[in-house]
């Protein structure tokens, strides 16, 4: 254990009530307190949230350490008080509902950046909800977000025009449908990740290649609908992809059955 790692592990050993909630965490900054969060389970629930009820100035805002039992009760009071932030992560929160979801976007107008992965709870209603008043949104991270169908993506894509990062892997329920809409209303789309998007297919990857120029990175690992004929264009674009063209992938198999790398030469 580091030596700022041992002084917090012994700002911890203080009496809560009587020195550190009253004296010291008081005049901590929000990511201090975070990181205090992080050490362990020794954080109190209430002391945590006492901080963050008195905060009125958050631009940024992550729940990722505290995603094991923050609920709607905790957040809505954070999130109706500081109308200021721009980046809220709420990934991997189980306990939270559609209701904070809908507070974060009546509350945060200037809302450029938003975590939701792992978030089940997300529904259309809310997705909408967001889309319809946090239009400067530029990223959006809906992993494994199941409920959620191609209608709520597409009207997302209709609404916030200047996403430049977008999630929507471990989704069985995309299609072709979404990835179009997204391609022709997004064009200034940097980052698409379609993990396991079992649905899509290479009719929506060409539309992609067509419609955003400044495309940069493409997740379609597990896509097995898509294949090189849609990936190619896109890599001569030098567009990064987490899929190895077939060629290289032949080359690592007879890597690994060889024990050595054939030398292939394909100059014509």
């Amino acid at each position: 254990m580091g030596e700022e790692a041992k002084m917090r592990t012994c700002l911890l050993d203080l009496p809560w009530e009587d020195v550190l909630v009253p004296h010291i965490l008081c005049h901590l900054p929000l990511q201090h307190l975070v990181s205090l969060q992080r050490i362990g389970p020794s954080v109190p629930k209430e002391a945590f949230c006492s901080m963050l009820k008195d905060n009125k100035v958050l631009h940024s805002l992550s729940l990722q350490s505290c995603s094991d039992w923050v609920t709607d009760k905790e957040l809505l009071p954070v999130i109706g008080q500081n109308q200021h932030l721009q980046r809220v992560d709420m990934s991997g929160c189980v306990w939270l509902t559609r209701h904070s979801l809908v507070a974060v976007s009546l509350s945060c107008m200037h809302l450029q950046h938003l975590g939701l992965a792992h978030c089940e709870w997300v529904d259309s209603l809310s997705l909408r909800s967001l889309a319809d008043h946090c239009g400067g949104l530029q990223s959006i991270d809906l992993t494994a977000c199941r409920q959620l169908k191609d209608d709520a993506i597409c009207y997302l894509a209709k609404k916030c025009l200047k996403l430049r990062s977008l999630s929507l892997a471990v989704n069985a329920n995309v299609t072709d449908e979404s990835v179009e809409e997204v391609a022709k209303n997004c064009r200034g789309l940097e980052q698409l990740d379609l993990t396991g998007c079992l649905r899509v297919r290479n009719q929506s990857i060409r539309t992609l290649a067509e419609y955003c120029p400044k495309l940069q990175g493409l997740k379609v690992n597990h896509c097995h609908n898509v294949t090189e004929s849609s990936l190619d264009p896109l890599r001569k674009r030098n567009v990064v992809i987490d899929v190895e063209p077939p060629l290289q992938r032949a080359l690592v198999l007879l890597q690994d059955v060889l024990g050595f790398a054939p030398f292939i030469n394909l100059q014509i």
